[in-house]
């Protein structure tokens, strides 16, 4: 008989807290307007590439209602969406029906060896624990295709670990938030097997409050 697998603690706090705050957080999310030039050109850049390589669909890992799979969608590029919070699957199939969303973890994805042309993790790392990070990369590294393409986005910083306890206005949370320096990032992406092809790190600004990357590799073994 095998033994039940335990669900790490902050998988449980991230779906439950993003289930609670999923209304509020679809009302601040519409669509993407009120995300940057420069995040929308590395969304693009992505596309392109993962397009005319035609190695297979694009996982979004971590969807929420699944605004930027659709975005992406309507470049002409295959893509499905994950997340762990049944509740934001639920509003982003009801918004985008002709898209498929499922519940999952990216820590647990079901693709197969090297069955992924693009791995889209789009401001959804930045709760995993650092001491997690070098298992997920491995495992975002298995799913692609050789020459497969990987886009991360997600908060920087300088080691911070915060604990919020609301978020969105006034809805209680559980999950952690943990912000990574982009070198470190990088580091972590080239040791998992990854060629860094660009990044992208932006100031505080109108936009957000913190530093913000993005980083596009690709897997070239």
């Amino acid at each position: 008989m095998v033994a039940d697998v335990i669900e790490p603690a902050y998988l449980h706090a991230i779906r439950e807290s993003y289930n609670t705050v999923s209304e509020d957080y679809l009302k601040l999310v519409q669509d993407l307007s009120g995300l940057d030039g420069l995040s929308r050109a590395m969304l693009a850049a992505f596309a392109e590439r993962v397009r005319s390589g035609g190695l297979g669909p694009v996982a979004d890992l971590g969807c929420g209602p699944g605004v930027v799979t659709a975005h992406v969608a309507a470049m002409d590029v295959p893509i499905f969406g994950i997340d762990l919070s049944p509740r934001m699957i639920e509003l982003a199939q009801r918004r985008f029906p002709h898209l498929h969303f499922a519940e999952g973890s990216m820590t647990a994805l079901e693709a197969g060896d090297a069955e992924l042309g693009g791995i889209l993790a789009f401001y959804s790392i930045h709760h995993t624990p650092p001491q997690h990070l070098p298992a997920l990369f491995a495992k975002f590294h298995r799913a692609l295709a050789p020459g497969g393409h990987l886009l991360v986005g997600t908060h920087l910083g300088d080691g911070e670990h915060l604990r919020p306890t609301q978020a969105y206005g006034h809805h209680p949370v559980s999950y952690e938030t943990y912000l990574q320096p982009a070198d470190r990032i990088v580091e972590l992406l080239e040791a998992a097997g990854f060629t860094m092809i660009a990044r992208l790190v932006q100031e505080p600004g109108e936009n957000s409050k913190r530093r913000q990357g993005c980083f596009l590799a690709t897997r070239s073994r």
